[in-house]
């Protein structure tokens, strides 16, 4: 039986737990905190999925000392990510470690460290970027690999969701200032809580051949309030080492929210937008010939999760399989994200190296 270890007790936390009880999995929960792992076992898990799962074990950090897994999922704040990473590598010789987006906060040093800590250790590093594995993605990568709509010419992408459904999810959260999510500078803000758009957009444009973001210019939005300090709107122009130019933008202030990304074609247009209703994601390909065909998939909240996990199984039997949220996947990502607060920050366009 393949054995978890979710560190991080939160929303987060409670989806990948039932995800991997679905897959009959051993499931271990830490947290620092006493009362979240309370509040997961009489609220949160129960609320959501009608009962709690005994099979379930809570954990202090101190409990599982020594002890290996197969697999780890980071599920805290992003500051704490690649140092509970690398301890994880060192401690519970993990075959694969998910980490959720964003990978860290924006500086790009501490990556290289988990990136050679991942190496000496041969495990297998993943970045929660959960929308490259969902099926409408999947159809929407065949259908371009068809050159449904001819040669790209431009890609636009939002993540465009007020957070107050994050709130809604975190109730014992008083506002952005209680958490990371109210500091850009610890992984918050829109630019990197939302930064489901940018690595989207990634994900298109290499499945185009137009290789990698190159160039960055970026607008935040910035604000302070509240003992808060973080962007509520980031506006992106990017270009690839091909020449593709397309833009970006996410946000924290929109609803209803908006998902969505729009491959651009001499022949034609592929939308793609997840949460089209509460019941769906969709793919629709629109050609200039008056030609037509969508795909609505049938998905809930934890179906998005579902899916990630059912991805790390499948690399847990076979080790080799290429993978979408490999850790170099979500290291490109931090790379434009960086990009972008400096581009803000001075005003200019600033190039990604490779």
């Amino acid at each position: 039986m393949t054995a978890v270890k979710i560190i991080g007790a939160g929303s987060i936390g409670n989806h990948l737990a039932h995800g991997a009880r679905q897959l009959g999995w051993s499931v271990t929960m830490t947290d620092v905190d006493a009362g979240a792992l309370e509040r997961t076992r009489s609220d949160i898990y129960p609320g959501r999925y009608g009962h709690w799962d005994d099979a379930i074990r809570l954990a202090s950090p101190e409990q599982t000392l020594g002890e290996a897994f197969d697999v780890v999922v980071i599920g805290t704040p992003p500051d704490s990510h690649i140092p509970l990473a690398v301890d994880a590598i060192e401690a519970a010789s993990p075959a694969v470690v998910l980490i959720e987006k964003p990978l860290c906060p924006p500086e790009l040093g501490p990556c290289k460290t988990l990136q050679e800590a991942a190496v000496a250790a041969g495990a297998r590093v993943l970045v929660g970027y959960n929308h490259r594995l969902t099926r409408h993605t999947q159809v929407a990568s065949e259908w371009l690999a068809e050159h449904c709509i001819g040669e790209i010419t431009t890609i636009r992408a939002m993540t465009r969701e007020h957070w107050g459904g994050i709130f809604a999810a975190h109730p014992w959260l008083a506002g952005p200032a209680d958490s990371y999510l109210g500091f850009t500078a610890r992984g918050g803000g829109a630019l990197l809580e939302h930064s489901h758009a940018v690595n989207i957009w990634q994900y298109f444009a290499a499945i185009a051949g137009a290789g990698r973001i190159c160039e960055v210019s970026c607008m935040l939005d910035e604000v302070e309030r509240e003992g808060a300090a973080y962007d509520r709107i980031a506006q992106l122009a990017v270009r690839t080492g091909h020449g593709l130019v397309g833009t970006i933008v996410q946000d924290v202030v929109t609803r209803p929210a908006r998902k969505w990304a729009r491959v651009e074609g001499t022949e034609g247009y592929l939308e793609w937008q997840v949460s089209v209703d509460p019941d769906h994601d969709l793919v629709r390909c629109v050609r200039h010939d008056g030609d037509k065909r969508e795909e609505w998939v049938n998905k809930t909240r934890p179906d998005d999760f579902r899916g990630e996990l059912e991805h790390v199984d499948r690399l847990l039997r076979e080790p080799e399989l290429p993978s979408p949220i490999d850790l170099e996947a979500g290291m490109a990502t931090m790379q434009v994200l960086v990009a972008a607060l400096i581009s803000a920050r001075e005003g200019r366009v600033v190039r990604v190296e490779g």
